[in-house]
């Protein structure tokens, strides 16, 4: 027996026996000798237990996290602030433990809190149905675009240039697979170019997606864009960023169909990219069409409260052809963080956040655009996100000033010139209820000096000698 395989070699002749073979080689035989590992694999020696933990650590220590650092770094993950109540709720046994919930009898803990968290997302979005949660904000982009096709058989695309970049890369990987074509439409002062939006949907126009704030931060005309496609067959999606529905209008009065997004800002940590959550919201019509499971309340036959599994769409549950998600991880501990903080910020907190958001980002964006340099790169109202441009030589100069300002203890935001089509002199800054204008200030010093030392090396680099 191997340290790690409970196989001995009596079982391994047992089972090849039983499937009428003598040998491994002779079970994949049937695979071509040049795509075989020939020997083994180049790993060293194995550790003790102590040595394993102090290489970890040492490998971990070239991390840095949002505690190592003031961080202005958003695009889509954000350093909230996690109250302790969320790791004291989420490691209670009746919520942690029941791995699956298709025994009710041993699962109501978990059902529970997928009741709850439907019921907080629906009023969260204004839209009547939402599911248990998805794997993240990006799959459920792509999941919506299916649930489109399902729904009217459609051919077309059209995405606004203000989605997320890894949302639209994830629906155009989708897309393929399907045989639908993206149609982009570019955004114009910051936001989806109105008149090119209208002009791309048609009837063959299978789902329209925006997103609010869009990328840039700009807040977008959901209700006008929704409008647009209003007679077309297409299903409206809109990707929002749940911590500014405290402020804006939500997506259920805008006539968006399907609202989705990535939940981390809600009481999940950075944790260095995950494991987050993806929310998926819904109107009533689209109900049969969602990816995922969604719970309901019931009564047991003595008539008390209880919970089951009301929807359950993946293909282990109901015919392959029929389902419409394969997505096996629902995050469901990870949206139970998201209804508890929810429930810690109440109706008046999540308004309360977003108003102080919206002070905090204004006073942000004007200190930082009054840097030389440095300017704003569209004018448009923003929550807690705004695009910068900087006077210095592309995406290499960027990435210049973000490795000094880093140095000096202060993350400054996301190069935007990173994506495909990107602008190549942006900058997106993000703003939490962390940030203090005190660490504002500081960064306009940090920037101003990086984006100076920028300048002058890339002057001196371009001078002629006599």
């Amino acid at each position: 027996m191997s340290s790690y395989i409970s196989t001995t070699p009596d079982d391994l002749r047992e089972m090849l026996a039983a499937i009428g073979v003598g040998s491994i080689d002779e079970l994949f035989a049937g695979i071509p000798e040049g795509v075989r590992l020939d020997g083994g694999l180049d790993l060293p020696a194995g550790l003790p237990e102590q040595d394993v933990y102090a290489h970890l650590l040492e490998l971990a220590r070239k991390n840095v996290s949002a505690e190592d650092e003031v961080t202005f770094l958003g695009a889509g993950m954000y350093d909230h602030y996690v109250p302790a109540l969320i790791d004291m709720l989420m490691s209670r046994s009746e919520f942690l433990t029941p791995y699956t919930p298709y025994q009710p009898e041993i699962s109501q803990g978990g059902l529970q809190v997928m009741f709850e968290y439907q019921t907080a997302m629906t009023e969260l979005t204004g839209l009547p149905v939402s599911n248990a949660s998805v794997y993240e904000g990006p799959s459920a982009v792509a999941a919506a675009g299916y649930l489109a096709k399902l729904a009217n058989g459609k051919g077309r695309f059209v995405v606004s240039a203000g989605l997320h970049p890894h949302s639209a890369q994830t629906l155009r990987t989708l897309a393929v697979g399907y045989g639908i074509e993206v149609v982009d439409v570019p955004l114009k002062d910051g936001v989806t170019d109105p008149q090119a939006w209208a002009a791309a949907i048609d009837e063959d126009t299978s789902a329209v997606f925006f997103q609010n704030p869009n990328f840039l931060g700009a807040v977008e005309d959901a209700k006008a864009l929704a409008d647009a496609a209003k007679n077309s067959p297409a299903v409206v999606v809109g990707q929002y960023d749940p911590i500014t529905l405290g402020i804006l209008a939500p997506p259920g009065e805008c006539g968006v169909d399907v609202a989705v997004g990535e939940g981390q800002a809600l009481g999940n940590r950075l944790d260095f990219g995950g494991p987050s959550f993806g929310f998926f919201c819904a109107t009533e019509a689209y109900l049969r069409r969602m990816p995922g499971r969604i719970a309901g309340e019931t009564k047991d036959v003595d008539g008390r409260r209880g919970f089951v599994l009301t929807l359950q769409t993946r293909e282990q549950h109901i015919r392959r052809e029929k389902a419409t998600s394969n997505i096996c991880t629902s995050q469901a501990l990870n949206a139970l963080g998201g209804v508890v903080y929810l429930s810690w910020l109440g109706r008046q907190g999540i308004v309360e956040l977003g108003e102080l958001l919206l002070q905090r980002t204004h006073y942000a964006r004007t200190t930082l655009a009054a840097v030389d340099g440095v300017s704003t790169l569209h004018d448009q109202p923003v929550v807690r996100e705004f695009a910068l441009d900087l006077d210095v030589d592309g995406l290499a100069g960027v990435e210049r000033v973000v490795s000094r300002c880093c140095a000096a203890g202060y993350n400054p935001g996301y190069p935007l010139g990173r994506d495909e089509g990107g602008h190549p002199t942006g900058l997106l800054v993000a703003l939490t209820e962390q940030r203090t204008r005190e660490q504002v200030d500081r960064l306009a010093e940090v920037l101003a000096e990086a984006v100076a030392a920028e300048r002058a090396t890339a002057t001196t680099s371009t001078e002629v000698p006599a």
